[in-house]
């Protein structure tokens, strides 16, 4: 068996590192930007401590700030007008994954315009050109999406979240600074950093896991389970910021490269037919799917409740996976997670819906226990 690791081309970490933007576009030779944000971040300073840095340098951009927090293709095709009519050569991508997402489908489609109707790049898209360039400054510790080959774009004529795989769409520098992240509100902290924490179990037991991805996942797991309580309790804490935000990338570099599985699968259908926000979706479930998956992860549940500090000498197996779920747990409660569907607005009704977009989902199939629809109808209903 042959495996691959794709990773950006170059990343920059810790307090301040936007300030290595302009030496960044020196270096490429990058004429103009595309700055792609949403409002939010525009309204409240955020993006502004990443503008000032280019204007200071004199570095020419355009801003295009209307990414939605579940970007669809409407959106994706607004923003690649606005690239054209920008004249743009780069893209400077500033938000959490929804940011980054509509980017990547900006620059594949910019440089592809075969590939223009947006809902042909589902899947594995055959793209022949990268990306126009992107760097990607990361505002939130969750999807890593500076640092991944997929994004997702909703369908709305579908109501469904196109999961899209494309080496072709990775940043060619990600900047990750906590300094970005200090006035993110705790309910997003906690919401992003469990879907970080979702990222790494999932890379960790997915089939297509081995020993590289294995090293990542595991201390991805370790930091997020030391760092994200200290970043939702105390958020301008700099250990808590910028550990997160350095363990979220870990978990984006392995799991990128190995894929996820069915939590994510059922997380998808909340975000497209019900507007969960994705962290929330993918924590609701973890402990769940977690509990679905011992039966055939158990060895790697041992690992986890290793590097999580509740494994103790002597426990079975089976014990301490069982401690490895519960941490999990009490990780997700402490953090102020919702716990059960209804919380969310979800009622049984709409269960069926749910679960047929979950088996056909890119993600399900990687998950390391065969799983089947009834499967999926049982593990939502086990939250409701």
């Amino acid at each position: 068996m042959v495996n691959r690791f794709i990773l950006n081309e170059v990343s920059y970490f810790g307090p301040g590192a936007r300030k290595e933007l302009p030496g960044v576009v020196e270096r490429l030779g990058f004429k103009k930007a595309l700055v792609v944000t949403d409002k939010g971040l525009m309204k409240f300073g955020v993006a502004k401590m990443v503008l000032d840095v280019m204007d200071e340098a004199g570095i020419p951009y355009a801003i295009f700030d209307d990414v939605k927090p579940n970007p669809t293709v409407t959106n994706v095709k607004n923003g690649i007008d606005a690239c054209k009519a920008a004249g743009a050569d780069f893209i400077v991508a500033i938000g959490g994954g929804s940011a980054m997402d509509t980017a990547k489908g900006i620059g594949i489609v910019v440089n592809n315009p075969e590939f223009s109707d947006i809902v042909s790049l589902e899947g594995v898209a055959d793209t022949k050109k990268k990306t126009l360039p992107i760097i990607a400054l990361p505002t939130t510790a969750g999807t890593a999406a500076e640092t991944t080959i997929n994004y997702v774009i909703i369908d709305e004529s579908r109501q469904a979240k196109m999961v899209c795989v494309d080496p072709n769409d990775i940043p060619c520098v990600a900047i990750v600074d906590a300094e970005l992240m200090y006035s993110l509100p705790k309910g997003l902290t906690a919401a992003t950093g469990m879907d970080a924490m979702t990222h790494a179990i999932e890379g960790l037991i997915t089939k297509a896991a081995w020993e590289m991805s294995d090293m990542f996942e595991l201390k991805a797991i370790e930091m997020i389970y030391k760092y994200l309580p200290i970043a939702v309790e105390d958020p301008t804490n700099p250990e808590g910021r910028n550990g997160m935000a350095v363990a979220q990338y870990i978990a984006g570099m392995a799991f990128s490269n190995v894929g996820l599985g069915v939590d994510h699968g059922m997380a998808h259908p909340m975000s497209a037919l019900h507007d969960v926000p994705h962290g929330v979706a993918c924590a609701i479930l973890l402990p769940t799917v977690m509990r679905f998956n011992a039966p055939v992860a158990k060895t790697k549940y041992v690992d986890i409740a290793k590097v999580c500090g509740v494994y103790q000498d002597g426990m079975t197996v089976d014990e301490a996976a069982d401690a490895a779920c519960k941490a999990i747990e009490d990780l997700s409660r402490r953090v102020g997670i919702p716990q059960h569907l209804t919380d969310l607005g979800i009622q049984e009704k709409d269960i069926p819906a749910l679960a047929e977009q979950a088996i056909v989902d890119v993600c399900t199939p990687g998950n390391p226990r065969e799983v089947t629809k009834q499967d999926i109808l049982d593990l939502y209903h086990q939250i409701l």
